[in-house]
C-alpha cells in the first residue's frame, strides 16, 4: 500500500477528485487484483456470506465490481459507487443487479434495505458521519448496517505488502478506530449490537489460512491484530412509532405443574392491547392439564388455550406454543412461578421501545432467595453465562433464565432458518438464542428477580444438563464462532 499525502490547501473537492481518478484507473487494470487483495476479499466474502442470509433487500455502498453483493444473492441488490469504469464493469459481471453511480456522500434512493454494506468504504470518505446520516432515510427499524474497515495495526504491513507487488496501492485515508465508529454512528442515529475483528492472514494460503482465520483469529489476544474490524449496527428507535398497543401471546410449558396454574391466571397481567395464555401440558404425572381445563372455564375473562404436548421437552412445547400463538409479541413463562408474571410487562415495554429484538430474562443479577438455585448450579450459569456471551458477541448473562419475549415475526424468520443449527435444543432456550444471534438480533438482559418454588420440584438434573450444555457450548462454537 503506498500512501501519498495530501497537500497543505487538501479540501473535501481535492479529496473526492483524488480518489475518483484513482479508482477508475485501477478498474481499467486486467485482472481482480493483487495476491494479497485477492486472499483478503475472499475471507471478507465468507464473513458476509454468514452475516447476511440471501433473499434480502440488500444495498451496498461503495460495491466496486459487484462482487460481494452478487455473492450474497439478495432479492434485491443494489450497489452504489462514485467511479464510472467501476460502474462500468459491475453491469456488465451482474447484470441481474442494479447499480448506482453516486457519491456516498449525496445519497438518494428510493426504498429501504433490510441489510445496509459499506466494505472498507468509510476509510476513504472525506465526511463519514455525513454517509452514516444519507442511510438513515434508507433503514426501518429492522435494517442491519454492516461495515468493516482496517484497524491501523496493520498499516505498516499494509504499506510494505504494497511495496511488494502483494497488494493494491492505496491514497491517504482515515485510520478511525471501532470506538471512531461507534461514536458516529451514534451521532447519526445507529445503536451498535457488536463489533469485533477479523482475517490475521490475508495471503491465500492452504490450510495456513483457514487456520488462522477461522480459528486463531478468534481468540485472544490474537483477535487484537485482526486485518479489518468489523461493526454491525441497527437505527436507534424512534419512540414516537413504538407506543401502538400490541396482541401478547405468553406461552406456558406445563409439566407436574397443577399447583401452581391457578395463581398464573390470578397473576399474570394483561399486557398491551390483549394477552392471551397458552399452556402447553406436557406429559404430567399430576392433574396439571384438568387443573389448567378448571382454571379457564372459571376465568372466561382471559383468552386462554391448552394444548396437550405430542413431543417431549420443554423447546417441543415451546415451538407448539408459538405454532398456536397470534400475538403480535412472544413470551414464554415457566409454570413453577419461579419467575413473578408480574415482570412481564417490563419484557413487553423492553421490546415494544425498540430496547432490543429479543429481551432474555436474567436471575443472576439481583440477590435471589435461599432455595431458589442451588450452589454448583449458580456457578455452572455463571460459566455459561461467560461461555455464551463469547460466542454470541453480546451480553447473555442467564442462558437458562425460561422467560424471554421476541417478536412473532422475528421467531418465524428463526424458524424458517432452523436447519442452520437442527433439532438439537430440548430446553428451547438456545435454539432462540442461537436463531436471534445468527440474524443479527440486539439481545437484551432484562433483570429479574428469582424467587423459590412453592410448588412441585424442578425438572432440570444438574450434571445430565450440565454436560449438555457443555456439549452445546462446542456445537455454537462450530456454528456461530468458528465458522
Amino acid at each position: 500500500m503506498t500512501t501519498t499525502r495530501p497537500s497543505a490547501d487538501y479540501s473535501a473537492t481535492s479529496h473526492q477528485q483524488e480518489r475518483l481518478a484513482y479508482w477508475n484507473e485501477l478498474a481499467r487494470k486486467t485482472g481482480d487484483g493483487a495476491s494479497f487483495s485477492n486472499g483478503y476479499h475472499q475471507q471478507l466474502l465468507k464473513s458476509y456470506r454468514f452475516l447476511v442470509a440471501p433473499g434480502q433487500h440488500v444495498l451496498e455502498v461503495g460495491c466496486g465490481r459487484g462482487d460481494l453483493l452478487a455473492a450474497l444473492k439478495p432479492s434485491t441488490g443494489v450497489g452504489v459507487d462514485f467511479s464510472q469504469e467501476t460502474i462500468r464493469i459491475a453491469e456488465a459481471k451482474h447484470p441481474h443487479l442494479r447499480f448506482v453511480l453516486a457519491d456516498a456522500h449525496e445519497l438518494a434512493l428510493d426504498g429501504t434495505f433490510d441489510v445496509i454494506i459499506l466494505s472498507d468504504l468509510i476509510n476513504d470518505q472525506w465526511d463519514v458521519q455525513k454517509v452514516f446520516d444519507r442511510l438513515r432515510a434508507l433503514s426501518t427499524p429492522r435494517t442491519r448496517i454492516i461495515l468493516n474497515f482496517y484497524s491501523r495495526v496493520w498499516e505498516l504491513p499494509l504499506n510494505v505488502a504494497a511495496k511488494l507487488g502483494m497488494a493494491n496501492p492505496t491514497l491517504y485515508q482515515n485510520w478511525l478506530t471501532i470506538h471512531d465508529v461507534v461514536n458516529l454512528l451514534n451521532l447519526s442515529g445507529f445503536e451498535i449490537i457488536r463489533s469485533w475483528q477479523e482475517i490475521l492472514w490475508p495471503v491465500r494460503t492452504p490450510l495456513i489460512d483457514t487456520l488462522m482465520n477461522r480459528f486463531v483469529a478468534r481468540l485472544w489476544p490474537f483477535n487484537l491484530f485482526g486485518l479489518t474490524n468489523f461493526v454491525l449496527a441497527r437505527p436507534r428507535p424512534d419512540l414516537s412509532t413504538t407506543r401502538e398497543k400490541l396482541i401478547v401471546s405468553v406461552v406456558v410449558p406445563a409439566r407436574n405443574e397443577a399447583g401452581n396454574i391457578a395463581q398464573i391466571f390470578s397473576r399474570t397481567p394483561e399486557i398491551g392491547r390483549k394477552t392471551e395464555l397458552i399452556f402447553v401440558e406436557g406429559h404430567s404425572r399430576d392433574d396439571t392439564y384438568a387443573e389448567i381445563e378448571r382454571q379457564i372455564a372459571a376465568h372466561p375473562e382471559r383468552q386462554a388455550k391448552l394444548f396437550r404436548q405430542t413431543g417431549t421437552g420443554k423447546g417441543d412445547a415451546v415451538r407448539m406454543g408459538y405454532a398456536n400463538a397470534t400475538g403480535d409479541v412472544l413470551m414464554i413463562l415457566d409454570a413453577d412461578m419461579t419467575v413473578p408474571p408480574e415482570d412481564l410487562p417490563r419484557f413487553y415495554e423492553a421490546l415494544r421501545d425498540g430496547n432490543g429484538d429479543f429481551i432474555n430474562g436474567v436471575r443472576l443479577v439481583y440477590p435471589m432467595e435461599k432455595q431458589a438455585m442451588r450452589f454448583f448450579n449458580f456457578l455452572a450459569n455463571k460459566f455459561f453465562s461467560w461461555a455464551f456471551s463469547w460466542l454470541l458477541g453480546q451480553s447473555v448473562k442467564d442462558t437458562l433464565c425460561g422467560t424471554k419475549a421476541l417478536w412473532k415475526t422475528d421467531y418465524e424468520r428463526i424458524a424458517a432458518n432452523r436447519s442452520y443449527f437442527g433439532d438439537f435444543d430440548p430446553f428451547g432456550d438456545f435454539d432462540l438464542l442461537f436463531g436471534a444471534a445468527k440474524l443479527n438480533q440486539k439481545i437484551v438482559d432484562m433483570p429479574i428477580r428469582y424467587r423459590e418454588r412453592t410448588y412441585g420440584t424442578t425438572n432440570i438434573q444438574r450434571w445430565k444438563h450440565g454436560w449438555l450444555l457443555l456439549r452445546m457450548v462446542v456445537f455454537a462454537a462450530r456454528r456461530l464462532k468458528f465458522t
